[in-house]
């Protein structure tokens, strides 16, 4: 009762507060029990006279409490700093050297349904409520900017990264199977003093050659995996980590453990930082199919190596903290491994690395700027064209975001091409890129669009697989990233990528997509006549996820 009497002298009689909003709310955590609970403010100033309420308990900031910025509340400060790292600026229950919030009653944020509402000086100038403003999941933050809550998806201990541009980069750009294995090893050799390595996977023995070679010559080596790929770790990679590790090289694992809840859902980005100076960045996995030796068969994929100090240390800064997760680990214990070897089947290249200078950089991140890949596309005026392993649209039957956007290029006069994959395992199934390609071009047929989508002809090429993640805009910007065009890459995974401005990058990959083009088959002649089965498409995707995800999300590989 007295306890409640200060609380409503101190927010009666409390001096005018600086402005204050709500920020963040984060009712639904890993933890059980949700002890980690918190919700954040943002402003400047005193915070007499503020308090929220769930309109079932209130809580006031105690005398004397300044705000700098965002200000962080958590039910349990102890449990907020197990999972964040720090304490949080003010905790509901003494249980930390956090600050105590002055409570009436219990501010308890419920999972499915609550509102908090912020007061000054008893009067509401602020509210969130769920559903409504935001919708929960398990372990989202629900953060507002620019007044518009959930711009994107936020996990729990997700970065918040922000574009970098960086003009006058100098850089070299290259394809695999053509020459993607003598930039990787002409970088790898170039090290002095460090090597920053992100992989998904990791199984080809002559970059862990490469590696090892570096340790003797004296150059740090750290490798952060994701620890729990689709389908496990491969066997490749348990036959090259011993290999790293006698070497003294340091590998991590990102994964969920009994400790921490992975940030990510995958660590599916694929670069490489060396001295500080150099990054590699591609769309394939560190593999022997991605990177096999010169004039041999493999994947067709798209890199590039950027020689510049600043597009480095942000890279070196995304790394760095992703390696100090909660959710990483070091590698200790390995299993038994084959090594995977590079296919055997003659290839003759057709490209040579092309170097570039003077180009303008706009780093991508997922999920933190996904959008950027969006916005890349929006700004077409003349022509898009568009080469990826796959593209599963959302919930089986809306279109996949960037795919929507690209349609709506065309929609504006842009020329829109799509390639697609045409491996057995995404062809075989009842929704998936031979059903993507006769959507697009139904699309365009019916619109009268300038979309076309193909798949590509393997065996023309001479490829094993198109596991591209790549778009030329206008003959001038290209991206070449990580993401996979599906619901849950641009949103819930850690992906990485680079959009490059600059004519002799862009025609570089154009020309590299216009071979792929010309013998390209299932054009819009195969699906003459025949209707948008939504429905069809939805159940088939439901059967296909229930019997075959397994084989074939393995055999995708990312």
């Amino acid at each position: 009762m007295r306890l409640a009497l200060i609380l409503v002298i101190a927010l009666c009689l409390a001096p005018g507060a600086g402005a204050y909003a709500l920020a963040e709310v984060c009712p639904d955590t890993w933890l059980s029990g949700e002890a980690d609970e918190f919700f954040a403010l943002e402003g400047q100033g005193p915070l007499a006279g503020v308090a929220v309420t769930d309109r079932e308990g209130t809580a006031a900031f105690p005398p004397g409490a300044v705000g700098h910025g965002r200000v962080v509340v958590a039910r349990n400060g102890s449990a907020y700093a197990l999972v964040h790292g720090e304490l949080p600026d003010f905790e509901l229950r003494d249980a930390s050297a956090a600050p105590e919030m002055l409570t009436t009653k219990d501010v308890r944020l419920g999972n499915k349904g609550d509102e908090l509402v912020l007061l000054v000086n008893g009067v509401e100038t602020d509210r969130v409520a769920w559903p409504g403003d935001v919708v929960t999941r398990q372990g989202q933050v629900h953060f507002r900017e620019n007044g518009v809550w959930d711009p994107r998806v936020l996990m729990i201990g997700q970065s918040r990264f922000l574009p970098l541009t960086v003009s006058n980069v100098s850089g070299t750009a290259f394809v695999a199977p053509d020459c993607s294995a003598d930039v990787l090893a002409d970088l790898v050799a170039s090290a002095s003093a460090s090597v920053r390595l992100n992989a998904y996977e990791l199984t080809d023995t002559a970059l862990a050659d490469a590696l090892v070679a570096a340790r003797d010559r004296g150059v740090g080596v750290t490798v952060l995996a994701q620890g729990a790929p689709v389908g496990g770790v491969p066997s490749g990679e348990w036959a090259v980590i011993p290999r790293l590790l006698e070497a003294g090289t340091e590998v991590w694992f990102m994964a969920t453990d009994e400790d921490a809840h992975a940030r990510y859902r995958h660590d599916h980005a694929k670069y490489m930082v060396v001295d500080d100076r150099w990054t590699i960045l591609s769309t394939e996995n560190w593999k022997p199919g991605a990177f096999p030796p010169t004039g041999r068969q493999g994947n067709r994929g798209w890199g590039i190596v950027l020689d510049n100090p600043r597009i480095a240390a942000y890279f070196v800064e995304v790394f760095e903290t992703d390696l100090a997760g909660r959710d990483v680990h070091p590698v200790v214990t390995v299993k038994p491994g084959a090594i995977e070897t590079p296919s055997d089947r003659a290839y003759a290249p057709r490209f040579a690395p092309a170097p570039f200078s003077d180009a303008t950089v706009t780093t991508v991140l997922a999920p933190d700027t996904a959008g950027e890949v969006e916005a890349l596309i929006r700004s077409a005026s003349s022509s898009v064209r568009i080469e990826q392993a796959y593209i599963t649209n959302e919930s089986g039957v809306h279109l996949q975001r960037y795919l929507a956007t690209a349609v709506d290029a065309a929609r504006r006069g842009v020329e829109v091409r799509v390639i697609l994959d045409a491996a057995w395992f995404n062809t075989e199934g009842e929704a998936d890129n031979d059903e993507q390609v006769q959507l697009i071009n139904r699309i365009a047929e019916a619109e009268g669009l300038p979309i076309e989508a193909r798949l590509i002809d393997l065996e023309a090429h001479d490829l094993v697989k198109v596991h591209t993640k790549g778009v030329v805009v206008d003959e001038q910007r290209v991206l070449v990233s990580s993401i996979n065009w599906n619901e849950a890459s641009p949103s819930f995974n850690r992906e990485a990528g680079v959009i490059v401005d600059d004519p002799e990058a862009a025609a570089y990959f154009a020309a590299a997509f216009d071979a792929d083009w010309e013998t390209g088959g299932g054009g819009s002649a195969s699906i003459a006549g025949r209707g948008i089965h939504w429905f069809r498409l939805g159940i088939a995707a439901v059967v296909l996820a229930a019997i075959a995800a397994a084989l074939l999300l393995r055999k995708r590989r990312g």
